[in-house]
């Protein structure tokens, strides 16, 4: 298999999904709302999509089952893993290259660094212990040298040739010196230690390099188990479910890491290095809170907010189209571009809170959560007058 082997598994069960739904490149594209040739690179491995928000849009418009979108999820993190993995590599390398070829540039070669640098020097001190001429004036004698003298056998500015011999003789002596030097230094010094095993569960050989939705294993009881550590209200059962999924998340978000929702080995460095905490608001809190914004409608406010997010300031919802909703008021993805947010900011209760306040306030009302405005609807007309 070739070196980008995790992409090549993943393009293989997205075509296997697009073949069996009959749809064409060009008809799952327009349905998917992705580009063909973008659809075609995936397929053909050569592009792993940065958005696993793409990669659901297609599964789902093939039909593809709730199983067959787990295991492509699945795919898709560890394909996303190896290419971020890889660019960094790559580009790596070429800045060795380019330093090394720079450094090249800047360091004199070995010839031009040696005996001709040195000439001058050696020249003026062998010229300042010549004696003077019968004439009296040994600058005159520079000048104008005698028929068949030494300066004018070796020319003007040039070492005698036995002088010459010497210092090339001198700087090869040196570098030889310094190559053995060097090579010496190498073999007296101590031979590093061997790399050990990382005997963290998690990196270990027992789990797979990527640990996600519907896996039930120990390697999930760990990964619960840390997320716990770190403040998370989470059941440790070893089971990969949907609690298990909103908690990877919010702390991928919380840790500055992309929230795709499994545990690549960026996100396991994290659980057990980072010093990050996930404790937030208690549902008294975020009761009070709440209540304390909507002055207006309190009652309702915190009725809405039960209803999606049961109060928890770090619920996370992935829709079908491959977006996602956050925290307590559920802040949609668009509605979150629209008020200027983040995943980060939705996960803070106060600014949900707050920006859920702000689209209340466009209309008065609860229209943005129509399900449960609608639940608020039926338990109005359900209480007697």
């Amino acid at each position: 298999m070739n070196q980008y082997e995790e992409a090549e598994r993943f393009a293989a069960q997205l075509r296997a999904v697009r073949k069996r739904s009959g749809l064409s490149y060009d008809a799952l594209a327009q349905k998917a709302g992705i580009s063909r040739s973008s659809l075609h690179r995936y397929c053909a491995g050569t592009s792993v999509p940065q958005d696993y928000g793409a990669v659901h849009r297609i599964a789902t418009a093939c039909g593809a089952t709730s199983a067959e979108l787990r295991e492509l999820h699945r795919l898709w993190a560890v394909a996303d893993t190896e290419r971020e993995r890889r660019v960094p590599r790559e580009g790596i390398a070429h800045g060795d290259v380019a330093a090394e070829q720079h450094e090249a540039g800047r360091r004199p070669s070995p010839d031009s660094a040696g005996p001709e640098s040195a000439a001058p020097t050696e020249e003026a001190t062998a010229t300042a212990q010549e004696p003077a001429t019968a004439s009296g004036n040994p600058l005159s004698q520079e000048s104008a040298p005698a028929p068949g003298s030494r300066e004018q056998r070796t020319g003007p500015g040039r070492l005698p040739v036995s002088r010459r011999a010497i210092a090339l003789t001198a700087a090869a002596a040196v570098t030889v010196l310094g190559t053995v030097g060097w090579a010496v230094s190498l073999s007296s010094a101590p031979d590093a230690p061997a790399e050990k095993a990382d005997s963290r569960t998690l990196f270990s050989s027992a789990c797979p390099p990527v640990v996600s939705m519907g896996q039930h294993d120990e390697c999930v009881r760990e990964a619960q188990t840390l997320l716990k550590r770190h403040g998370a209200v989470i059941a440790v059962d070893g089971d990969f479910g949907p609690q298990t999924l909103r908690r990877v998340t919010a702390f991928q978000v919380i840790v500055g890491l992309p929230p795709n929702g499994v545990v690549t080995a960026a996100t396991k460095k994290a659980l057990y290095e980072s010093k990050v905490r996930m404790d937030t608001w208690s549902p008294k809190k975020v009761r009070e809170r709440i209540r304390e914004v909507f002055d207006a409608t309190p009652d309702d406010a915190v009725a809405i907010a039960d209803c999606q997010s049961f109060l928890d300031p770090l619920h996370i919802l992935p829709n079908t189209n491959g977006s996602r909703n956050w925290g307590l008021f559920q802040i949609s993805d668009t509605r979150l571009r629209e008020l200027g947010g983040t995943p980060a900011k939705a996960l803070d209760p106060e600014w949900n809170i707050q920006a859920a306040k702000r689209l209340w306030s466009r209309h008065r009302d609860f229209h943005d959560w129509p399900h449960c405005e609608r639940g608020l609807r039926t338990k109005a007309s359900a209480t007697p007058s």
